[in-house]
């Protein structure tokens, strides 16, 4: 099969019938072989029954139905998990993403040698209290990341198969896919300006709370992608960093009342300079941070993934 489309969606029924036979027409048109998953993330209107009707009509629809909404990673996972195609497109079922770019993902991927390639919406038709902080959210993300892209967040992406096999999408992990791609070995990644509509049906599904949420991610993301195989080089680190600078804080005060004691100088007590606090703090922190190293090693070296490495190629 050529082409595996993964729609995430919710509450999107008036769409879905417009979206199902504009993909269907391109596909068409161009001689792929295809298939599209329609992925319910707990929809509360009659987006399942008319999923139903078009899967009836068209066998190269399929849905899956969550059981309640639990984020459109999770719907993309879920879809990530079933498809069968050598290349894999994500899109949104708003009709924002046109699946007239898909052809030309599809050559990216095949023939340019990508192994994902990321949709950029250069003209956007948001409203500025969107589009603003996106583009601090997406220059934030290129100086931590490394990957040159400008539109981390576009629905509208291409993959290879053993990409999306390869990727583990939760929480609201779907904004960083190509920093996980990046960490799993894929490195060759492209970009493609896209054409972004206008919402036709609906209002967008995503609040304030991304704004928050999207950072705290990136941050987990960044730290088990180092650190999730070796945390004692982390905490350990820290913790003994932590302890020293403790230690030695101490060690100082101590010489020093040691000093005034044998110069038979009146000195004060220690407990009452603020630096004994200090560095007393920084010593049981350090070895807070130590023991949770630790306690993540044992973890890690009792994960069933902790030899699970990929292999890409053998002689």
């Amino acid at each position: 099969m050529d082409i595996s489309i993964v729609v995430p969606l919710y509450n999107e029924d008036e769409s879905l019938p417009e979206l199902a036979s504009w993909i269907e027409e391109v596909m068409n048109k161009h001689g792929f072989s295809y298939e599209v998953l329609l992925i319910d993330d707990g929809s509360s209107d009659r987006s399942w029954p008319v999923i139903e009707t078009l899967a009836a009509k068209n066998n190269a629809i399929k849905g899956i139905k969550l059981r309640r909404n639990y984020g459109k990673s999770a719907a993309l996972q879920k879809g990530f998990e079933a498809v069968l195609g050598d290349v894999v497109i994500t899109m949104d079922a708003d009709l924002q993403d046109s699946p007239e770019e898909i052809p030309e993902f599809f050559k990216m991927i095949t023939e340019d040698g990508f192994d994902l390639v990321s949709g950029w919406k250069k003209k956007r038709y948001d409203p500025l209290s969107k589009t603003i902080p996106t583009k601090l959210y997406n220059k934030t993300l290129r100086s931590l990341s490394g990957i040159k892209l400008h539109d981390f967040n576009c629905g509208l992406k291409a993959y290879k198969n053993e990409v999306v096999k390869c990727v583990e999408v939760y929480g609201e992990m779907h904004r960083y896919i190509p920093y996980m791609a990046k960490k799993a070995g894929f490195r060759n990644i492209g970009e493609k300006i896209v054409k972004h509509q206008k919402r036709k049906y609906g209002v967008t599904k995503f609040g304030w709370e991304r704004f928050i949420n999207g950072p705290l991610d990136l941050l987990s993301i960044m730290f088990i992608a180092k650190f999730g195989r070796r945390p004692m080089h982390f905490f350990g680190s820290m913790g003994t960093i932590m302890f020293g600078l403790g230690f030695l804080a101490t060690l100082y005060l101590g010489l020093e009342k040691l000093y005034y004691v044998f110069s038979h100088v009146k000195a004060p007590l220690i407990t009452t300079s603020p630096y004994f606090y200090l560095a007393l703090t920084s010593m049981i922190i350090g070895s807070q941070l130590f023991l949770a190293g630790f306690i993540g090693e044992l973890i890690s070296r009792n994960s069933s993934e902790r030899n699970d490495y990929k292999v890409e190629k053998t002689v």
